[in-house]
């Protein structure tokens, strides 16, 4: 049951949910290890962030399987979104959106750029090459932190899943998430440190049900 005050849904990535899906995900990851590391000014963290999750889910087009949540004045405050088997990796002219995309939004910072390009290289030769559902995006306005919101997004999505009997994959930057993780059947994988001084990388499986 979807927790109150919230409506759940479907929706396609098209290029207004987008905008509101970067403004959304700047915030829920604000305090994200990977982007702190990255960078530690908050107002060109934000901006950041914003630029590169708006490339991203661009660069995915008709690959992304995506729902969300809004509240009972329409704001969305939730974003579960999937990258569907068979589709890794994208498309050169995808991949070469979605580093323009990465460039702009870390230029500000050039030491930055060397450091998203060592993570970015780590996640590509950990993830894994048979087919599986890779989670992309997960996020919730941090003001609904703690009201079911993730679970709520999450579970319909992995029933969908389990019909294909096909795997899942997922990276996180941040180690008390993995517990979370846990609670929907993901296995830790590796535990990968890909800049020097920075937050470790952690790849996490859920197995075929």
């Amino acid at each position: 049951m979807a927790p109150a005050p919230f409506t759940f849904g479907p929706v396609t990535l098209d290029r207004h949910l987008r905008n509101e899906a970067a403004v959304l995900g700047a915030r829920s990851f604000y305090d994200d290890p990977f982007f702190v590391h990255l960078s530690s000014e908050p107002m060109l963290r934000a901006r950041g962030l914003a630029l590169y999750l708006r490339s991203h889910l661009a660069a995915l087009g008709d690959t992304a399987v995506a729902s969300c949540a809004r509240d009972g004045a329409g704001t969305l405050v939730g974003m579960c979104v999937w990258q569907k088997p068979g589709t890794y990796p994208l498309p050169v002219t995808a991949q070469a959106r979605e580093m323009a995309g990465a460039l702009w939004a870390l230029i500000p910072r050039p030491p930055a750029v060397a450091k998203g390009l060592r993570y970015t290289l780590a996640m590509d030769k950990a993830r894994p090459r048979e087919d599986h559902w890779y989670l992309c995006l997960l996020a919730a306005d941090p003001m609904a932190w703690r009201r079911g919101i993730g679970t709520a997004l999450m579970e319909p999505s992995l029933e969908t899943i389990d019909e294909d009997g096909l795997p899942c994959y997922l990276e996180t930057q941040k180690e008390a998430n993995l517990a979370y993780y846990r609670r929907f059947g993901f296995e830790e994988t590796a535990r990968l440190t890909p800049s020097p001084g920075g937050p470790a990388l952690f790849t996490m499986t859920r197995p075929v049900r």
